[in-house]
């Protein structure tokens, strides 16, 4: 099961503060994926420091793809 956050037409910090609430309700057999119009570097300092990993891709539009899981 995923949960999905699309951050592309919010305004900083909103996609950040809208994530870390959703990682703490995230069970370890889910997905967070979070969309994007930038890497944000931020949030992957939060994530390497609480034990998550993620895979980014980009699209052909430019959305950053970001899948986060609990190690």
């Amino acid at each position: 099961m995923a949960c999905l956050i699309d951050g592309r037409q919010l305004e900083p910090p909103e996609p950040l503060e809208l994530t870390l609430t959703a990682l703490d309700s995230l069970a370890a057999d889910e997905e967070l994926l979070l969309l994007l119009y930038c890497q944000p570097h931020p949030l992957f300092n939060v994530l390497r420091h609480h034990g998550y990993v993620w895979h980014e891709t980009v699209q052909e539009d430019g959305t950053h793809e970001i899948r986060i899981r609990k190690a």
